[in-house]
């Protein structure tokens, strides 16, 4: 056994446990359990209790049951499909053990003739006697039985004796670990250890007990690592010197003023946030959060033109080809004639690629829009100074910080994203990220009606579509993700579009998840360009391209998405100055929950207010509709049940960076909860 003063024989192999061999080691990978401290976190879900042992003329059948007894007979038949027995008995009776596909030399090893024996399992009745039958629980020492036995979900082909024995391995070699926290934070949860509150957490009478001490410090544990390790990217970040830029005040006034709307209040704060990064001697690395439709895309390509006007280049990603063609189309619109724009795109031809990739590595172009491909190996910018990520809810924590180190030393990085989350979700996924938050709508939007209506009443969704389409207006309709199953996903929206276009004929387009990139994007720009009035489509058109021409969006079978999602789908309207719709359609008998959502999203177009709610409906775990590889996987910790726990984390990592407090008594916090290898070089 290790030094259990070591948190390190925490983080040991599997196969350092007695009796985990090569085959039990790979099925609990398989789980993703991958040292003793991955183990600790599968907690028992109830127990049997076997401490209390029973004289076999009490025996209960049905249940299980703890008996003493003495082997007195075996009875091993010839014929091979006949069990083998063992008559046991007490000074109370007789119990038959009855043994299926076991071998006489194993049964006589475990019930020799005359000892006596504790055996635990269910009782039987047969032939009007009692039995056992296969008992796993079998030992000369009582105590190894007479115990109560947790159960866990357990992992296919490793029985629950084999996981307790595990367990109470690691579990009795524990190490005491020095503490980490100050006198302060431990005082919040009675001063109990670590160590005490992991022995407490897998008691069976603690399952469960979820207000406890022991429970709230681990769970504090696991948010303030994660805000320690986030700290921690954050100075490194701070760290780089970088040549700081010098900001064109009035050329940027030139373009604010040149705009046919005004800037928020949010957008004006956000862009002097940005503005004060870009000024510094510090990298700047910042999330750009803001619900749909708030304008973020303007303060970007402010920021933007800030960084080209102090000579530097800038590369603008976008998920879709259609998003970046959208924002060249913006930057072209209201950048002064003398900055050189470009777009490079999958359609690019290899002559017009090869000429961009020449001019970007001579600084003939100022900013460059496109896709992912921006970023590849042989494109190589003269002097890259602002990187601008849209739409990147994906990047998690490691793909930011590489994300951060390619640009090289002057290179700021903005992320921007139009998926409002809640705070303590956001101190999370984003704790690493300085971050500008726009709430406020521009003032020229309206808000969007929302409606609910049963899919009977479709004729009545046709004609108040017929009308909108004669005053010259679009429609989105959404066909919803059924089990996330591409083709029936497919073969839903296809059916809708035949539909619609007998009713609509030549007015309705179709896009759906097997529609190839350059088809999509034809689609999507005929849509544009009003050559079709309706567009059938997947969830596909979530992300944020704007349509100012369509002001209506129907979504089928609505209780199919979270409230965020909807709120997102919804989004896809109201980019105009006209008054829009979202009409919202059920089969029936729905569900108290989505009763709920349908009330929400009546009631409110603020995203942020409509993600804390649907926290609360649903669970933080898909909150955004989908995996985010960004999230930090909780075991105990909950952003719902725990809010006071994360603010306290806030508080705590606050009063540490301020003190300039070394954080070194904190490695193997951080080195057990497995972020070590973002910050691997701590002392």
């Amino acid at each position: 056994m290790k030094n259990k003063t070591n948190y390190e024989y925490l983080l040991s192999d599997l196969s350092s446990l007695r009796g985990v061999g090569t085959k039990t080691k790979n099925l609990l990978k398989n789980k993703n359990i991958n040292n003793l401290f991955d183990l600790l976190w599968k907690l028992p879900k109830s127990y049997t209790d076997r401490s209390l042992s029973a004289k076999i003329k009490d025996l209960k059948i049905g249940e299980i049951q703890t008996v003493n007894i003495t082997p007195q007979k075996y009875n091993f038949p010839r014929i091979r499909k006949l069990p083998n027995r063992v008559v046991c008995s007490d000074e109370t009776g007789e119990i038959d053990f009855v043994f299926f596909n076991s071998y006489e030399g194993y049964i006589k090893k475990i019930l020799p003739l005359g000892k006596e024996i504790t055996v635990s399992g269910k009782v039987g009745y047969f032939r009007n006697k009692y039995q056992m039958t296969n008992p796993k629980y079998v030992s000369e020492d009582a105590s190894l039985i007479k115990q109560t036995h947790n159960k866990y979900s357990l992992t296919e082909g490793i029985s629950e004796k084999i996981y307790n024995r595990i367990m109470r391995q690691i579990i009795d070699n524990l190490p005491v670990l020095n503490e980490w926290h100050s006198k302060s934070i431990l005082s919040k949860f009675k001063n109990i250890s670590w160590n005490s509150s992991i022995k407490e957490l897998h008691k069976p009478e603690n399952i469960g007990n979820y207000k406890s001490n022991f429970y709230q410090r681990l769970a504090f544990d696991e948010i303030f690592s994660t805000f320690l390790v986030n700290s921690e990217i954050r100075k490194k970040i701070k760290k780089i010197k970088k040549k700081n830029k010098v900001i064109n005040y009035n050329a940027q006034n030139n373009i604010i003023n040149r705009l046919d709307f005004s800037l928020t209040n949010d957008q004006l704060k956000s862009l002097n946030e940005i503005n004060k990064d870009l000024c510094s001697t510090s990298k700047m690395f910042r999330l750009l959060q803001g619900d749909v439709g708030s304008g973020k895309t303007i303060v970007s390509l402010l920021a933007a033109i800030n960084t080209i006007n102090s000579g530097y280049q800038v590369a603008f990603m976008a998920p879709t080809e259609i998003l970046a063609r959208q924002h060249f189309t913006l930057a072209k619109k209201i950048f002064p004639k003398n900055i050189n724009i470009d777009l490079i795109s999958g359609k690019s031809e290899y002559k017009l690629k090869k000429e961009i990739h020449k001019k970007l590595e001579n600084n003939k172009i100022n900013i460059i829009f496109g896709t992912h491909a921006i970023f590849q190996k042989k494109i190589i910018f003269k002097k890259l100074g602002l990187i601008i990520i849209d739409e990147q809810h994906k990047f998690g924590v490691n793909q930011r910080k590489k994300l951060s180190d390619k640009g090289g030393t002057n290179c700021d990085v903005l992320l921007m994203t139009a998926t409002p989350i809640p705070r303590t979700l956001t101190m999370t996924i984003y704790g690493d990220m300085d971050i500008s938050i726009i709430r406020e709508k521009p003032k020229n939007r309206k808000p969007i009606k929302t409606y609910s209506k049963l899919e009977i009443k479709i004729e009545d969704v046709l004609k108040f579509i017929k009308k909108e389409i004669k005053i010259g207006n679009q429609i989105f309709w959404v066909c919803p993700l059924i089990e996330e199953s591409k083709k029936l996903d497919h073969s839903s929206a296809i059916k809708k579009f035949r539909f619609l276009n007998q009713k609509f004929p030549n007015q309705v387009c179709l896009l759906h998840g097997k529609t190839n990139n350059d088809e999509k994007n034809q689609i999507l720009n005929n849509f544009l360009k009003n050559k079709f009035k309706i567009l059938v489509s997947t969830t596909i058109i979530e992300v944020g391209i704007d349509f100012p021409n369509a002001n209506v969006i129907v979504i089928e079978n609505a209780n199919k998405f979270g409230l965020s999602q909807l709120h997102q789908l919804r989004g896809r309207v109201g980019r105009g100055e006209i008054d829009s719709t979202c009409i919202l359609m059920f089969k029936s008998n729905l569900s108290e929950n989505a009763k709920k959502r349908i009330k929400i999203l009546k009631n409110t177009n603020d995203g942020f207010l409509i993600s804390e709610e649907d926290m609360k409906l649903r669970g933080f775990g898909d909150i955004l509709g989908f995996k985010q590889s960004g999230i930090k996987n909780f075991k105990l910790a909950d952003p719902i049940h725990n809010s006071d726990l994360f603010l306290l984390a806030e508080k705590e990592m606050k009063r540490i960076e301020n003190s300039n407090e070394d954080i070194k008594k904190f490695k193997p916090l951080i080195k057990l909860y497995d972020r070590a290898d973002i910050i691997n070089d701590i002392a």
